[in-house]
């Protein structure tokens, strides 16, 4: 019985008390045996799971998921030292995994990280012919404004859902999860070692893969170099490949040699210049003439003042930079006479170099000789940092989305119509009658993505030639924007016409459309050529002429005898050698010098500073402000004022409601007697374009004033 008691008690006692059971412990020999077993395990691990992220990332490169494997087996069967350099990039990222006690978290980081980035790469590439680069996380933010032009809200919330998910996970692995019982002094020993042997083998990989031509340094056709070298590979090199290399002759002496030989050349130039003709530049998104492409065929021609233009005047194909997207570096070769080639491969200067230093370009140098420049263009100010590139180029004046009174809209209701340029143009040049002007226009109507579902009622142009039919319905959609381009054409022309003043208009596509067209589809038999084509009413006599777009503009401004800039007098005298590697070579000395170089060209001073950039012409202001007859809501009345037009309570923004270009409101709660009020054209970030001339006190109507305020309800004129 005793016994029996003893028992009872014991069972009671241990209910009521934590016992720990005791921890078996390893002996030494046995720890490190499962220690050794460990990395063992991780030495096998990791090269399997790089082995499988790399195979995940090039289906994505390749388009696998949607236009099948051929071009994965292509790239694993005749590339295969790509292929594994790739592999080895992959690795390298994964084994300072060795380093650390958390070494799942860090290969489910990276992992993830490399499949994103390939996601990305293939979404990208779905909607586009230039695939991801780093130079596109440059423009990450004002990327994020477009997203919803070519994803729907569901999936954007899937997407959104998604990666919450897979955050939460590796929060939670990285507080739970696995953790190497690994010492440090072991730990970094066998770190140095993995990545020692991945790093010799990925700088062998990469040596022989040079040797063999399966890699290259040079991206003649970014598109097709990750296809061939794969997007591990391409994608660092977009990061660690950027900038113009110093030529191996640079010097003060050679660059001196070249100025002067072009200062000789431009004094012998015999045509008389005609400083007072006004230059207008239209940069037409994705624009191509339909005439161009093999096959496509169309009910009607979609462009006839186009077709008409071309042939009345001078025009030709025009070799640009990029192909299906990039539209700023077209953009920046045409306005700087600068090629590309010479640049990082994927790079955008204006989120590189132009982020550091200002830039000749034409706008600079034409301000030199009295003109006025701007630059007109339907999209957000801060879309590719365009605000600060073309304050960096010299431009005077800038009207972007935010300045205009937007309200019609492309049927597929993702972009302005391009009409509202015409007016905006004509702003431009009322706004300095005593100057000549350049103006550069950009659309943005015929801007992908392009629906492969019917959304135009009843097209007026049709096509056929095209079997699948959802490519049917986007080239539809596509040729009828077109359309739409075109007779904005016209409607500028012929206001143009109307106006006493010399005029030479030269338009442009500044890369194909995001339509999967190849070098076969064209008649050019090359995707990276658009045409131009101009107009003028001045009698010039048509000399159509092949250029690349950094030889545009010296092209016209010779036309009309301008002879001004370094690098257009440089074209002018220089692009019709018939030594194009001397001519390539002295370009790339100038650019190298001019924008990271010592600027031996302007004899080492700073001849073309950043402008004060004025965004817009029209100026906003407010004339009067009073409550509504409910007294909830107070009204600000003005002039110029759109969409984009936000209210500041003593700096502050509060929340206001745009009832027309002279009408915003406010609630009555977000504001008191005294505050003082002012209207702002704001940007993607809030960054404030333009503020109104004049600053308001606001009297509240309910406190007592020497004198009453008036109350007024805002009719549809104001």
């Amino acid at each position: 019985m005793e016994l029996q008691r003893e028992r009872r008690y014991n069972k009671k006692s241990m209910k009521r008390k934590k016992v720990i059971p005791m921890q078996q412990t390893l002996p030494p020999a046995a720890a490190d045996a499962e220690r050794h077993r460990q990395e063992r395990k991780a030495f096998l691990y990791l090269p399997l799971l790089a082995l499988a992220v790399t195979v995940v990332v090039e289906l994505f490169n390749h388009k696998s998921f949607t236009d099948g494997p051929a071009g994965f087996w292509r790239f694993m069967t005749e590339e295969p030292l790509a292929f594994l350099v790739n592999f080895l990039i992959v690795l390298l990222t994964l084994c300072p995994a060795f380093f650390l006690r958390r070494r799942a978290f860090w290969c489910a980081l990276v992992s993830f990280l490399w499949l994103i980035c390939g996601g990305v790469n293939g979404f990208i590439l779905l909607n586009r012919m230039t695939p991801f680069t780093v130079a596109d996380l440059t423009v990450f933010e004002t990327g994020l404004d477009t997203v919803p032009n070519y994803l729907s809200t569901g999936y954007i919330i899937l997407l959104i859902a998604a990666l919450v998910l897979v955050a939460a996970g590796l929060v939670l692995l990285f507080w739970k999860g696995p953790r190497s019982s690994c010492p440090l002094r072991t730990r970094i020993l066998t770190g140095i070692g993995a990545m020692a042997v991945s790093g010799a083998l990925m700088g062998g990989g990469c040596a022989l893969a040079f040797f063999t031509g399966n890699l290259s340094h040079q991206f003649a056709n970014l598109a097709f170099a990750y296809e061939d070298y794969g997007f591990s590979y391409c994608f660092l090199q977009t990061w660690l490949n950027r900038g113009i290399r110093r030529p191996a002759n640079y010097s003060q002496k050679a660059v001196a040699d070249i100025v002067r030989s072009v200062e000789e050349k431009t004094a012998a130039l015999s045509a008389d210049p005609q400083m007072d003709v006004n230059v207008i530049f239209i940069q037409l998104e994705s624009y191509i003439d339909p005439s161009m492409i093999q096959g496509l065929e169309l009910s009607e021609d979609p462009v006839p003042n186009w077709t008409a233009l071309k042939e009345a005047y001078s025009s030709g194909y025009l070799t640009v930079p990029v192909v299906g997207a990039g539209t700023a570096n077209t953009e920046f070769e045409v306005l700087t006479g600068m090629n590309m080639r010479f640049f990082g491969p994927g790079e955008y200067p204006y989120k590189t170099i132009l982020k550091q230093t200002d830039c000749e370009s034409i706008a600079s140098d034409l301000s030199k000789i009295g003109y006025a420049t701007h630059v007109v263009h339907n999209n957000g100010g801060n879309f590719y940092s365009r605000t600060n590139a073309f304050s960096k180029m010299g431009f005077d004046t800038f009207t972007s989305k935010e300045l205009m009174n937007i309200t019609e809209y492309t049927p597929n209701g993702s972009w302005p119509t391009d009409d509202i340029l015409v007016s905006e143009t004509m702003k431009t040049f009322d706004a300095t009658p005593n100057q000549s002007d350049f103006t550069y226009i950009i659309t943005v109507g015929t801007h992908g993505d392009y629906p492969k579902e019917p959304v135009i009622e009843n097209p007026t142009y049709t096509v056929s030639g095209v079997e699948d039919e959802g490519m049917k319905n986007a080239w539809t959609y596509y040729v009828n924007q077109l359309n739409e381009a075109d007779r904005f054409i016209k409607e500028l022309t012929d206001e143009l016409s109307k106006r006493d003043e010399d005029t030479i208009v030269v338009m442009f596509g500044d890369h194909l459309p995001t339509m999967g067209l190849q070098n076969s589809d064209m008649k050019s038999g090359d995707i990276y050529k658009t045409k131009y084509i101009t107009w003028n009413n001045m009698g010039l006599p048509k000399e159509d002429a092949d250029l690349y777009a950094y030889q545009l503009l010296a092209q016209t401004t010779d036309t009309v005898g301008i002879h001004e800039g370094t690098i257009m007098n440089y074209h002018q005298t220089q692009m019709n050698s018939t030594d194009e590697a001397s001519y390539q070579d002295g370009l790339d000395l100038l650019q190298y010098d001019i924008l990271y170089g010592k600027r031996y060209c302007y004899n080492g001073t700073d001849l073309y500073p950043a402008s004060d950039l004025v965004m817009g012409i029209d100026k906003v202001d407010i004339t009067n402000v009073s409550d509504s007859s409910t007294g909830d809501t107070v009204y600000i009345y003005g002039h110029n004022f759109t969409n984009w037009s936000k209210v500041y309570i003593n700096d502050s923004k509060v929340a206001s409601t745009y009832l027309s270009a002279g009408v915003l409101a406010i609630k009555k709660e977000d504001i008191s007697d005294g505050d003082e009020i002012t209207v702002c054209q704001v940007g993607s970030s809030d960054t404030i374009f333009r503020k109104s001339e004049n600053t308001y006190t606001y009297v509240d109507p309910a406190v007592e004033h020497d004198s009453e305020s008036e109350t007024d309800e805002p009719t549809e004129n104001q």
